[in-house]
């Protein structure tokens, strides 16, 4: 029941991941006279989980432990209680994440969660976290970010041996705040592969595999690219459209352009898992659409086959994670 476009792009996302994994249960936590009005038939890989109640965008975390009837609640408490593997959501962040901690509780030698993004570069999807649970941080939860970053990488992107980097404003290790300064120093003593700083303007040449920051910085990064991508090719389909000769050969790049408006689009990354809980709760970007929940789905999926929480523990518990 949560995100701009629910229940209706959420349904048919659900729909479309049925079909491609029928091997899945899939549930949809929601209104059921609602959602029983607007969809009489079901796939039998899909079925109705009642919740009467729904968090608004705007409503205060605090109110969510008086609505243990709203459907991100009654979700996540179907993955504490063993009746469904991975929660999926499109609505509040706060509201998600306040319920994964209050049923799922934190790793052992996680400080608090951070939200992770597959995030586009000229060498493919890198890890970036945080992009919005804690905008300012201790130095040790940097290394804390990297780690879980780092087990991402290589459970879900199958890539070995990680590149870690700390997003700070100079190369140099001395540049950045206090608190980078310090995580600069703490992550070069840690068990990962540090490759140092990288600047804003390094980000989507993708030479790392996980960049670490503060959620401050990760939601602005996270935000600056989608509305330049956005802008990007709003430019280009005006000028595109000025002319005969420029609508001639826009015909002629329209393929590698879709290829490249593809490899930016949030929805084909679908969620985010929020890395720290011992659940697998996947954030979904508000305006998500149908394709954007099919892949979120598939991030689930991939986190559960993956045992991607008992990955993060033994990580946590590893020379990296002290």
């Amino acid at each position: 029941m949560g995100g701009d476009y629910a229940p209706g792009e959420i349904v048919s996302g659900v729909l479309k991941a049925s079909e491609m994994f029928p091997e899945l249960e899939l549930l949809l936590v929601g209104h059921e006279m609602v959602l029983k009005k607007a969809y009489p038939e079901l796939p039998q890989n899909i079925r109705i989980c009642h919740a009467a109640g729904v968090m608004g965008m705007d409503e205060s975390v605090e109110a969510l432990r008086n609505k243990k009837d709203s459907s991100i609640w009654v979700a996540t408490k179907l993955v504490k209680d063993g009746q469904a593997d991975a929660v999926v959501s499109a609505g509040s962040t706060a509201a998600q994440m306040a319920a994964a901690l209050l049923q799922f509780g934190r790793i052992k030698g996680i400080d608090r969660p951070a939200i992770s993004t597959v995030f586009p570069t000229l060498q493919g999807g890198k890890v970036i976290l945080d992009v919005g649970a804690n905008t300012s941080v201790k130095p040790e939860q940097l290394v804390q970010f990297a780690v879980m970053g780092k087990t991402y990488a290589e459970v879900i992107l199958k890539i070995a041996h990680p590149r870690v980097a700390l997003i700070s404003n100079g190369a140099e290790e001395g540049k950045g705040n206090e608190v980078t300064v310090e995580g600069h120093q703490l992550l070069k003593k840690a068990n990962l592969n540090f490759v140092g700083n990288i600047e804003g303007r390094d980000i989507p040449a993708g030479n790392y595999d996980v960049a670490v920051c503060d959620g401050f910085v990760g939601n602005v990064l996270l935000k600056l690219s989608e509305g330049l991508g956005t802008s990007l090719f709003s430019l280009l389909k005006s000028e595109f459209e000025s002319n005969l000769r420029s609508k001639i050969g826009a015909a002629l790049l329209m393929p590698g352009l879709k290829k490249i408006k593809k490899m930016m689009d949030y929805a084909e990354v679908g969620g985010a898992p929020l890395l720290g809980v011992k659940g697998v709760s996947i954030i979904c970007h508000g305006s998500s659409k149908a394709r954007a929940i099919q892949n979120a789905v598939r991030v689930a999926r991939d986190c559960v086959a993956g045992r991607f929480i008992d990955q993060i523990e033994e990580s946590m518990s590893g020379e990296g994670g002290r």
